[in-house]
């Protein structure tokens, strides 16, 4: 596709096709239209259709393509690597779209492309039922799913999109299709993790699963003397775990609203997706034993509160810079360079996690689904978020450095949903790195029966080839 100069009559043309708003550089709320949460993307779309209904979807597409004109997708827009946004292109923003309907009897929830995981969980809290879902709820439901998915019931209950159960999006060239294990079953396992390369999503239906609407989770902090015990303890801790316990541990200098001091701490977090308690608690206990915490807040909480706790650590608008790696070790050569590079975060604006894997997210067979590496038994993210631009530099070094030193330990695999576009200048990652060879020509297939022409490129891309 070639970018061309928009035309004058461009706004008013697009505008008669769409129900929704379009939203050009001369209007006074453009600025506001534009931004993404990652406020080190900063693109001028020619214009930006708000979508009012799905029935804009064609009509957006169709339009930029008869136009010669870039074409990005927007959910959430919680995107790290700005895919939501584009410079002298179109920008089509399904922020509106909502609605997610809940089937109790069927435990089935559909929800609308443009909707965040805050309006899921406000919508399946009150049937005690939860889909597996990240751990930020500003979070787009879209962009998480097409990337997989991770976050605190993936142990229980795998990524999101494990628990897909049909998506409905429109093609390329405007067709409305649904895709299920049997209907489009290829396009279906493509969108396991193969991103946004495919179509627009108007809509997911979901598997959910009986929770809540109280969960029995919590934190225990450490600080640096104790880092060593904390990762040892945790190697051996999660080598019997039970699928139901899910726990994804951190390292950054936290917060103020964290009453954590000043200095970086380790946080070993955990959900227990059962309700027996007791067989929680005594988990728990072990853990305790084998790595005594110095601080600790563990109990019983609102599962919509503990899915929003860290939401204020991740504000739109910040600045961000992510990547990410797998591993299955936690011996003394990866903890060296974690206890390091931890020690090394004496500012508040970056940190990283390491989310334990295994349980109903390793069962899944690696070529059910698009996602690159199912038999890791750890996956590593690091973030940066900080807010002034001075702090750019030193922030996206320490995020390239720590996942360097990790290198040598990584077991293949990229998930997208972690990996921010390099914007300072360095390559995009390959995909046949983050695929693998044989997923990655599969999904070239995909995507050349239903993108030939590669309009859907906004995005951690597969070239059709």
């Amino acid at each position: 596709m070639t970018r061309t100069t928009v035309r004058s009559d461009a706004p008013d043309d697009l505008r008669s096709r769409v129900s929704g708003a379009v939203v050009t550089p001369a209007d006074v709320d453009f600025d506001a239209a534009r931004a993404v949460w990652n406020s080190m993307i900063d693109r001028r779309p020619a214009a930006i259709v708000r979508a009012a209904g799905v029935e804009d979807i064609a009509p957006t597409i169709g339009f930029a393509r008869e136009r010669g004109l870039d074409l990005a997708v927007r959910g959430g827009g919680h995107n790290v690597a700005g895919s939501g946004t584009v410079s002298d292109g179109i920008v089509l923003d399904l922020g509106e779209l909502t609605e997610v309907t809940v089937d109790p009897a069927a435990r089935t929830v559909r929800v609308q492309s443009g909707a965040t995981l805050a309006h899921v969980d406000a919508a399946t809290a009150p049937h005690d039922l939860a889909v597996p879902v990240g751990v930020v709820s500003g979070t787009g439901i879209a962009g998480l799913t097409l990337g997989g998915g991770m976050g605190w019931l993936t142990r229980a209950y795998g990524l999101t999109a494990d628990n897909l159960v049909a998506v409905d999006l429109v093609t390329a060239d405007g067709r409305p299709v649904t895709a299920t294990e049997t209907e489009n079953p290829e396009l279906f396992w493509a969108l396991h993790g193969g991103g946004g390369n495919f179509g627009v999503v108007s809509a997911f239906t979901f598997r959910a699963y009986p929770l809540g609407p109280r969960v029995f989770a919590g934190n225990l902090v450490y600080g640096q003397e104790r880092w060593r015990q904390a990762w040892a303890a945790l190697d051996e801790w999660t080598r019997e775990l039970p699928d139901a316990m899910t726990t994804i541990t951190s390292t950054l200098t936290p917060p103020p609203l964290l009453g954590l001091g000043e200095a970086p701490v380790l946080l070993i977090g955990f959900v227990w997706a059962s309700p027996d308690r007791a067989a929680g608690e005594a988990l728990v206990d072990r853990l305790r034993a084998l790595a005594p915490p110095d601080v600790e807040e563990v109990g019983d909480v609102s599962w919509v509160e503990w899915q929003s706790a860290v939401d204020a650590m991740f504000p739109r608008g910040v600045r961000a810079y992510w990547r990410n790696t797998s591993f299955d070790r936690l011996d003394d050569e990866v903890v060296d360079v974690l206890v390091r590079r931890g020690a090394e975060q004496t500012w508040y604006g970056t940190g990283f996690d390491v989310h334990h894997l295994g349980g109903a997210f390793g069962r899944v067979p690696q070529d059910t689904t698009a996602f690159p590496q199912r038999s890791a038994r750890f996956w590593l993210n690091v973030y940066g978020f900080w807010g002034d631009a001075a702090d750019d530099d030193d922030r996206v070094a320490f995020v390239r450095g720590l996942s360097a030193d990790l290198d040598p330990f990584a077991t293949g695999g990229q998930y997208v949903n972690f990996q921010g576009q390099e914007v300072t200048g360095h390559r995009v990652q390959d995909p046949r790195v983050v695929f693998g060879e044989r997923a990655f020509e599969r999904l070239v297939a995909v995507k050349r029966q239903y993108d030939p022409d590669n309009v859907f490129r906004l995005n951690h891309n597969i070239p059709p080839r």
